[in-house]
């Protein structure tokens, strides 16, 4: 099938972007077009505008800023999963940038289009939470920063106004370890999350002290498995089964063709476990 006529704009910078999307209500933002277009060719999308950033220069170099490492809205999944400096401060991200679509996708899609997105299944808005992420969004009045915690409010909903831009997503260094496992749709670590977990945790002493974990595919939306953190705090390795079995604690699973609620249950709660042996084992 094929979309509906739009216009497109080439934009030559991000000021140039917000003004078309100021100007044109319901335009939409195209950078890797790997979600936009798909969803435009089946007609689940008809935007009469739509607003190309993928020639704006400077926006796709991961950098090393020091307390923070910095994630441009270009910077495509590939570069994430094979980065130094992702793979030594957040393994979590740079696995789930790994396991995203096919080769295809990994090469021309953003890890900033795929936030944005915010796709209930998607592998790398775990890794955003788990890993405290924030992001930064550009507007008609300048930059305003996201907390991952906040950023992903529905299905294919974050925070996010109908005129700004996810133009960067910055990684704390806050050391620790960190891990990301899912069971896919076509089994394995392929396709879209079942259940797909991120974990990021601090310990001392053989003590979880602090911890986050982040949860995809089971509900509606990436969420913050509060009950397991809350578990896991002030315990050892041994402490890990008991944490999984509070994953889901406030989050409302969604049965649908990958599987029934039991069984995505079980999943997320097997790779809670999983993932958090990961990154205790990272962190120790």
């Amino acid at each position: 099938m094929y979309p509906r006529q739009f216009e497109y704009v080439a934009a030559g910078s991000i000021e140039e972007a917000v003004g078309v999307l100021a100007a044109n209500p319901g335009a939409k933002v195209m950078s890797g077009g790997m979600s936009l277009i798909p969803m435009m060719k089946l007609r689940l999308l008809s935007p009469e505008t739509v607003v190309d950033i993928g020639r704006v220069s400077g926006l796709d170099a991961i950098e090393d800023k020091g307390d923070y490492i910095s994630v441009g809205a270009l910077v495509r999944h590939g570069a994430v999963a094979t980065s130094a400096v992702i793979g030594e401060h957040a393994t979590a991200l740079g696995q789930a940038a790994s396991w995203t679509g096919d080769p295809q996708v990994r090469n021309r899609g953003t890890l900033c289009g795929a936030l944005a997105h915010a796709d209930l299944a998607a592998d790398t808005p775990a890794a955003a939470l788990a890993l405290g992420m924030t992001m930064v969004a550009q507007g008609p009045n300048g930059t305003r920063e996201i907390a991952a915690s906040d950023f992903f409010v529905d299905s294919l909903m974050s925070a996010l106004s109908p005129d700004e831009i996810l133009v960067e997503a910055r990684i704390p260094k806050r050391g620790g370890g960190s891990a990301y496992d899912k069971l896919g749709r076509r089994g394995g670590h392929s396709d879209y999350a079942v259940a797909g977990v991120a974990s990021w945790v601090a310990m001392s002493d053989g003590v979880v002290t602090d911890c986050a974990i982040g949860i995809t595919g089971v509900g509606t939306k990436p969420t913050l498995a509060v009950g397991a953190m809350e578990a896991l705090r002030g315990q050892g390795p041994d402490g890990i089964a008991a944490a999984a079995d509070r994953a889901l604690e406030g989050i409302t699973v969604l049965e649908d063709l990958y599987g029934s609620e039991a069984y995505k249950a079980h999943l997320a709660k097997v790779y809670t476990r999983r993932s958090l042996e990961q990154a205790v084992a990272a962190a120790s």
